[in-house]
Parts: structure tokens; C-alpha cells; sequence
């Protein structure tokens, strides 16, 4: 196919050989399957800014860190220069993640290399060795559908215990290589320790999987994975190998019906752009 003007720099570079087909494109980055050397991979291509319309960045940048104190004063105002620290550091956070889970064991798509906005990574396959499918294309039986669902949540557990949590995990985010789940799309992973939306996101990519793989096995839906992958977060004493129940004993003391109303109501906002995303993703 003709390369794409993105594309070109990395071509002319020799990082890239050959551009072989447009695999998806999404509200945050268009993807193509490309050749290097011997090998087949993906490069990501990330939108500009402007032409993205990711609703909450705010909220999923809290926390992350910037090591030169200048970028960090630029990015804390509405200058020319600030918005363009702020534009970098947002693009870099999916590479920083990728390396980071990677080295702790996490199954994440290999990186290798990024430029100009553009992610060189690992392409995940199936049996037959073409791009895997997203778990949303899939159907699963129920015993398939309760060992991938452990997977993922012993995923999630090395995610945190490296200190990120994915923020924005569905069923649309995760592929389905020959050999069980691989977590992708990561521009949005939470500084667990450094967000105080963190708890919040933790459960809710939790929850998102129970319910998803919960359509194929029912009895995954009375479980409580996310409450209790965070006490024990909180209590110092999760790690990659920890044994879960799926239980947790909830605290029965009266509610605070402000704050409850409030989760409610920013509950009722995720599910909205959830509802979305699922609109645009049918649409491409």
C-alpha cells in the first residue's frame, strides 16, 4: 500500500521496509502492520491532540511525573510550549508504560521503538499467524471464558504491583493470541500511587472484565476481585503472585449519601462514553 505521510520519516530511515496494510483505526491512533527486516510488526500512529477526543485526560495524567521541572512549570500553563510538553508527555506514557510492564512480566505487546509520534511494537497473532482478534470478537464456553478471565486479572495484578493500572480496560482492548490474553492500549495508565481517581479505575477495569467474561460464565459475576486486589495494595502486601479469592467482606457503617451520590453520578458519565466508544468501534 502507499505509505502513509506519517509512515514516511521511519521508511526513509530504514526502520521500516515495508508498509503492508491499515490494520484499524480508532478515536486515539491509526494502526498498520508493517514489515522490519525479517520481521512482522505494528506501528502505531498517534493522532495529534487536536483530532483526538479522549474525554479525560485530566484525570489520567494526575500523578504521572516529569523529570525536567521546566517542562513540568510549562505544562501546568495554557502556553504555546506547555500544551506541546503536555502533548509529549501524553504520548510518551504508552511507551513508558509498554517498557515498564514488559520488564515486569506483564503480557503487553513487545515495544520496539518509538519516533514522531509513532509506536514500533510487537504485532500479536493468532493460531494462523494473522493480527489476533479483539476478546469482543470472540465467543468463548464458559471454562475458556473463566481461565482467561484469571489470566487477566493476574495481569492486572502485575500491573499494579508495578505500579500502573490500565484505566480504561474492556473488552476492546484486549487480544486473543494463540496463547490467551494480551493487554493493549495503554496511553491512559494510571500512576497508582500518585492518582487519587486510582482505586476508582483499578475496580472499574475489574469490573469491566466480570461482566464481560461473566456472559459466558455466570458465576463469575458474584465475584469481588477489584475490592480486594486494592486492600491488599493498600495494605502493602500485594504482589505479583498472590493468591485471590475473588471475595471481600464490604463495610456495612452507614454511607456518606454525598459522596455515594457522586460515584453514582460519575458512574452514569463512564458508562455514557463507554457507550460511545462502543458506537465508534462498530463504526470502524
Amino acid at each position: 500500500m502507499k505509505v502513509p505521510k506519517r509512515l514516511q520519516p521511519l521508511v526513509d530511515d530504514g526502520m521500516v521496509d515495508e508498509v503492508l496494510y491499515q490494520l484499524m483505526s480508532g478515536k486515539e491512533a491509526q494502526v498498520y502492520v508493517v514489515r522490519c527486516g525479517d520481521k512482522v510488526c505494528c506501528a502505531k500512529v498517534f493522532k495529534e491532540a487536536k483530532k483526538r477526543s479522549f474525554k479525560q485526560a485530566v484525570e489520567y495524567q494526575e500523578g504521572r511525573k516529569v523529570r525536567n521541572s521546566r517542562r513540568a512549570r510549562a505544562m501546568s500553563k495554557k502556553t504555546r510550549y506547555g500544551q506541546k510538553e503536555q502533548e509529549n508527555a501524553w504520548l510518551n506514557a504508552e511507551v513508558d508504560a509498554l517498557y515498564r510492564l514488559a520488564r515486569a512480566g506483564v503480557r503487553v505487546p513487545e515495544p520496539m521503538g518509538f519516533v514522531d509520534g509513532v509506536l514500533l511494537m510487537e504485532m500479536i497473532a493468532d493460531s494462523d499467524g494473522k493480527a489476533a482478534p479483539r476478546l469482543d470478537d470472540v465467543t468463548l464456553p464458559a471454562e475458556q471464558a473463566r481461565d482467561y478471565h484469571g489470566r487477566v486479572i493476574a495481569e492486572i495484578v502485575r500491573m499494579l504491583s508495578a505500579g500502573l493500572i490500565h484505566g480504561d480496560l474492556s473488552e476492546f482492548n484486549v487480544l486473543v493470541e494463540s496463547d490467551g490474553p494480551v493487554i493493549i492500549d495503554l496511553p491512559q495508565a494510571v500512576n497508582a500511587a500518585g492518582n487519587n481517581n486510582a482505586e476508582r479505575m483499578l475496580e472499574r477495569d475489574v469490573d469491566n472484565m466480570r461482566n464481560y467474561f461473566g456472559k459466558y460464565a455466570p458465576d463469575l459475576l458474584v465475584t469481588d476481585y477489584g475490592k480486594e486486589i486494592w486492600a491488599l495494595y493498600e495494605s502493602g502486601e500485594l504482589h505479583p503472585e498472590s493468591k485471590l479469592t475473588g471475595c471481600f467482606e464490604h463495610d456495612t457503617h452507614s454511607a456518606n449519601v454525598d459522596e455515594l451520590m457522586a460515584v453514582i453520578d460519575s458512574a452514569k458519565e463512564e458508562e455514557l462514553e463507554r457507550q460511545e466508544r462502543l458506537l465508534d468501534n462498530d463504526e470502524d
